[in-house]
């Protein structure tokens, strides 16, 4: 029986759908293409619509989207070369030093993260041009680093928390694969904020034992650190101090602006399962079954009725609909109001 219920279509009426003479066929196809808009309301899918795309942007940076390794490698090379720079004028740094080579790695972690807690400041003209390249320089490489490196990190995790939260249940792999996918973002912002709290708790603890700070202060550095604010009256002063920041910072910084950046998802993943919520379950009114009446022929048949719920949630627009009309109609060749294994053999010799 079940296998029974997985070959029904999603869409039984539209499996074999009534035929209709080729003059109502092609007028409909042209209502349908200018079909109406849903109802004014108080508050519509446009108003809390996310994640637009651009295809100008999109068209530019097409051809550039390094992976993990890439990034990281980039990552190298800008810490090498930094490096290498602020150790040569070392010498033009002024404030608590420990070491030429930490010292320089240090100061281009903390000017990359703009925490700039100023212990290592630029003394010359020479250092001060520097610091401003390395600054932005740094910050689009950290903005790279943090998507990539961040989404590594985290759905690494995923599957171990969910098999966690699940540890008692008998589901195969199966049903953990299909968890995963329905609560990807909600996942995603449990697993940061794990992270978030775990590298807090370190670099807390590392700061009190360390630099023998205490509990407020040690609690307030790290708070000033990874947030970027960097008031600079408490900082990383030791030279095992330097080289604990060098990875807790990057860390640190990167954990904290995911977390944000989850928690905006999740926020807008709830608002659009509340507006979906509404939209199926309000009552159906005489402006509704006339504005989903797309051929006007006074009944809303199953596509009619998908189509006007779908933007209705802000899932399509009206420019989806005729984008996908154009090429409906590019395909139905021979204008029956359907795509045969005819139509695409023409369409496909004539293009």
């Amino acid at each position: 029986m079940a296998n029974d219920f997985a070959k029904q279509p999603l869409l039984p009426a539209l499996v074999d759908p009534p035929h209709q003479p080729l003059k109502n066929v092609t007028a409909k196809k042209k209502r349908f293409r200018r079909c109406r808009t849903t109802p004014p309301e108080d508050f519509t899918p446009e108003s809390i619509k996310h994640g637009a795309s651009f295809p100008d942007l999109k068209f530019i940076f097409s051809n550039f989207r390094p992976n993990f390794k890439q990034v990281s490698l980039f990552l190298v090379v800008y810490l090498g070369a930094g490096c290498v720079c602020f150790y040569l004028v070392k010498d033009q740094i002024k404030g608590e030093k420990t070491n030429g080579i930490l010292d320089a790695l240090y100061f281009c972690i903390v000017t990359m993260t703009t925490v700039g807690y100023g212990d290592l400041v630029p003394n010359s003209v020479t250092t001060k041009l520097l610091a401003c390249a390395f600054v932005f320089t740094g910050m689009a490489i950290g903005a790279l680093f943090l998507s990539r490196a961040a989404d590594y990190l985290v759905e690494k995790q995923e599957v171990l928390i969910i098999k966690a939260l699940h540890m008692r249940c008998k589901h195969g792999q199966a049903h953990t694969l299909k968890e995963i996918e329905t609560k990807r973002v909600k996942y995603k912002f449990y697993t940061t904020t794990l992270l978030l709290a775990v590298i807090m708790l370190i670099g807390t603890i590392f700061l009190l034992k360390v630099e023998k700070l205490n509990l407020v202060d040690a609690f307030y550095c790290v708070c000033s650190t990874i947030t970027t604010l960097g008031y600079g009256d408490k900082s990383f002063s030791t030279k095992g101090g330097r080289v604990f920041a060098v990875f807790w910072i990057i860390t640190g910084t990167i954990c904290l602006a995911q977390f944000f950046l989850y928690l905006a998802e999740l926020n807008t993943e709830n608002r659009q399962k509340l507006l979906a919520k509404w939209v199926l379950t309000r009552r159906m009114t005489f402006m509704d079954l006339e504005a989903a009446d797309l051929d006007d022929d006074g009944a809303v048949g199953a596509a009619e009725f998908i189509i006007y719920k779908l933007k209705e949630m802000g899932k399509i627009t009206q420019e989806d609909i005729a984008l996908v009309m154009e090429e409906f109609e590019e395909l139905d060749v021979d204008q029956s109001g359907t795509i045969s294994n005819s139509d695409l053999i023409i369409a496909q010799s004539t293009r």
